[in-house]
């Protein structure tokens, strides 16, 4: 935005109860340098303050009223039905270039209607939620937009104080300084998202980052260690890829056997349902990651295991949980509506997983691999390989279908290809 303009910042709370509150940022957003927009989503009461979108103007937007959603006769339903609305008029706002950014404020309630206002969207618009339970495992990863901004809400319960008007203050600076900041994602060459971990267990990104950058591409990597792939999966549900190289599913196989550290149960389904190409491959998929600094999980405690630093570590799972594992992978990419290839190497999918390292099994990878070719089913490609996912030959395989799928149309050419 141009620097002599003041940031509109499109503030949402419960007037009703969080008067005195929302007034405070009122004045901090207004202090420095930004201009506020009110958004009111009380649904008892009413604000002592006149805003811009009341809450009629809220349930509205879903077409129903206030007095509709009072006979709903619970809170929960309620509350429900004023996300949905203010998620439609945050978003018609931001489609209207009304509004450069979003700052919403809450406890569980303010939260729960502020995280679907953030998935309405879009990457590049500033959002920011001040909540009593930022960071909780209260709030599943499937909820959390690619982009989200939190802060801690510490003193937040009822009214005002010291403690609270701190963390309002540096919320209210945030926003306005995030607004002014802001760069959108520039649209100039076709996006292609790839899922990896770090290059100490797959590596095979370094060579195919700089081949697909030669062929036109933007190049985008996401680190599944649980919030990449929700990042990923965030953009996919946009739209935003013109294909997904996703090799890393290490995400999933946490979510199916109980592991915090996932991405929430719609892991490999966006880019399908967007109707996104998609090549796929296991990398990882043997390791069950859980918190370095909690006791071993017992189902676990006997199986190879491998701490990668004080905050993560990572034991196997069993040959039957790998079985699941690749039938639910098979039975997402069914789902999809685009092309899918699964390229399988049955030399093994992560760095750890070769001969002398600590998680070496061998029986766990013949079962997993057993079971993926059994579980794959056409129109999905299988191509198997006998060479590691580290292994050259790896990489060349994803680049071959990719640029068959570029030269058949169904991956749209990069602006170095058409160009050519």
């Amino acid at each position: 935005m141009p620097e002599t303009m003041k940031p509109r910042i499109l503030l949402i709370g419960t007037g009703d109860t969080k008067a005195d509150e929302l007034l405070f940022m009122r004045d901090r957003i207004t202090r420095a340098g930004g201009e506020t927009v009110m958004m009111d989503i009380s649904v008892l009461g009413d604000p002592p303050y006149r805003p811009q979108h009341d809450k009629h103007a809220v349930a509205a937007a879903t077409q129903t009223t206030i007095a509709a959603i009072l006979a709903s006769g619970d809170e929960n339903s309620a509350m429900s039905a004023m996300a949905r609305g203010a998620a439609t008029l945050a978003r018609e706002l931001t489609e209207a270039d009304a509004i450069d950014a979003v700052i919403a404020i809450g406890g569980t309630m303010g939260t729960d209607l502020a995280l679907d206002v953030a998935l309405a969207l879009p990457l590049g618009m500033p959002k920011l939620v001040v909540s009593t339970v930022a960071f909780s495992h209260l709030i599943p990863p499937e909820r959390i937009a690619a982009d989200l901004m939190m802060i801690l809400w510490a003193g937040g319960l009822y009214g005002l104080n010291g403690t609270c008007t701190s963390v309002l203050a540096q919320a209210c600076g945030a926003i306005v300084g995030a607004a002014r900041s802001a760069i959108r994602p520039k649209k100039d060459r076709p996006v292609v998202a790839i899922t990896s971990l770090g290059k100490s267990c797959l590596n095979y990104m370094v060579e195919l980052k700089p081949q697909l950058e030669r062929r036109g591409y933007e190049v985008v990597i996401f680190h599944t260690t649980g919030m990449g792939g929700r990042a990923m999966e965030s953009i996919a549900a946009q739209g935003g890829f013109a294909a997904v190289l996703d090799l890393s599913l290490q995400e999933l196989a946490n979510q199916l056997t109980g592991s915090v550290v996932n991405s929430g149960p719609d892991r490999l389904e966006n880019a399908g349902k967007a109707g996104i190409p998609q090549i796929v491959a296991p990398g990882a998929i043997d390791m069950v990651d859980f918190p370095a600094w909690l006791p071993t999980p017992k189902e676990l405690a006997d199986r190879p295991f491998h701490a990668h630093n004080r905050l993560l570590a990572s034991a196997t799972s069993g040959p039957d949980d790998r079985r699941r594992i690749a039938r639910a992978i098979a039975e997402k990419l069914a789902q999809a509506k685009a092309p899918v290839a699964f390229v399988l190497p049955a030399g093994g999918i992560q760095q750890w997983d070769r001969e002398g390292e600590s998680l070496h099994d061998p029986e766990g990878l013949t079962a997993f691999v057993s079971e993926m070719r059994s579980a794959i089913a056409s129109p999905v490609e299988l191509h198997e390989l006998k060479e590691h996912i580290n292994h050259p030959a790896f990489a060349e395989r994803v680049l071959q279908i990719f640029d068959r799928w570029v030269a058949a149309g169904i991956v749209p050419a990069g602006q170095a290809t058409a160009a050519a």
